[in-house]
């Protein structure tokens, strides 16, 4: 199953809010795929890992669209 949310044209800190939102429907091991056009979610959403234990698995940049893997942990 793929999880997308799409946050782009949003600032800080709704595309966090709205990945913690989304996360909690999940299972543990499931992947959700966020966008967001904020730079400042770079940062953001390595911290939202780090302090939720979340797995941050891929991060990347593509036309000034940054895309986040994050999975759920248990």
């Amino acid at each position: 199953m793929t999880n997308f949310l799409d946050t782009k044209g949003m600032n800080c800190p709704l595309p966090i809010l709205k990945t913690k939102k989304a996360i909690k429907d999940l299972t543990a091991g499931e992947t959700i795929t966020v966008e967001s056009t904020d730079p400042g979610s770079v940062k953001d959403f390595e911290a939202f890992c780090r302090s939720t234990g979340n797995e941050l698995l891929e991060s990347s940049e593509a036309n000034g669209v940054y895309s986040y893997i994050i999975k759920k942990s248990a």
